[in-house]
């Protein structure tokens, strides 16, 4: 049995993490670097992949998740993968009755259907070699919504589901599937919320612990995910949202 001291390490492991350009996706690879794998940064930005591999000794590869032939390109191309995280996200802040056809299908494009096609290409490897664990990045939008996060929040329901599923196909083959559902971290992807000091501070004190995420705190759970201190952890959803989905309302009772 593998000492406790070793429980977080992943020395001679080889991680594909999709997204590595920045935000999430770049702390984790730095993470798992950190731990002593070996790291494949991809991302559709390739200087900025290659910049994230600099800083992590990793390799940079560009990738366009959008496109189903270069994502099967790439799974075979790399070889044996034992750990795959991915990132790639995107939304389109509005109302069901404001939003376009092509918006909703640009948001189910990116966020469910080219996660289909990373989780297929990447699992395949690893149930023929008998292992690996995959870790895609929910939302709390999966279980709670709010208007204007209708589409996105379908897709990130779709996406733990989709997760779950592979969960219960590759488990039989020594493949862990798990899910990340963060709160409200300051990314890219939160740029526009974090612009309006008003919608900035609401969405701070909605959570337990009153304040957005750093892209960093969030790589503690995807190093945990990829080893053997998560041996007998598939088919879950691990919240990293400050207490966001804990706390229903802010209403404090009187004395």
């Amino acid at each position: 049995m593998t000492g406790y001291e070793q429980l977080f390490r992943l020395d001679g492991r080889r991680a594909v993490v999709v997204g590595a350009g920045s935000g999430i996706g770049r702390e984790s690879a730095l993470a798992l670097a950190a731990q002593g794998a070996t790291v494949v940064c991809a991302d559709r930005n390739l200087p900025a992949a290659r910049a994230t591999a600099d800083e992590c000794g990793g390799i940079a590869r560009e990738l366009d998740v959008l496109d189903t032939a270069a994502v099967r390109a790439a799974a075979a191309e790399l070889g044996p993968v034992d750990v795959l995280v991915f990132t790639a996200a995107t939304n389109v802040r509005k109302r069901l009755l404001d939003y376009t056809s092509e918006e909703f299908a640009r948001v189910v494009d990116l966020n469910l259907r080219a996660s289909f096609d990373v989780v297929r290409a990447f699992g395949a490897g690893m149930v023929e070699r008998g292992g690996g664990s995959i870790i895609g990045f929910a939302s709390i939008r999966a279980s709670v919504t709010e208007p204007g996060q209708g589409v996105y929040s379908a897709t990130k329901a779709g996406l733990v589901q989709l997760l779950r599923t592979a969960a219960a196909e590759f488990g039989p083959h020594g493949v862990r599937v798990n899910a990340i559902a963060p709160g409200v971290v300051e990314t890219p992807l939160t740029r526009q919320i974090k612009d309006n000091p008003a919608w900035y501070d609401a969405y701070a004190a909605k959570s337990a612990l009153q304040r957005w995420a750093r892209p960093e705190e969030m790589a503690g759970a995807v190093v945990y995910l990829a080893g053997d201190a998560s041996s007998f952890v598939t088919g879950s959803v691990l919240y990293v949202d400050g207490g966001w989905t804990a706390v229903d309302g802010r209403f404090e009772p009187p004395n």
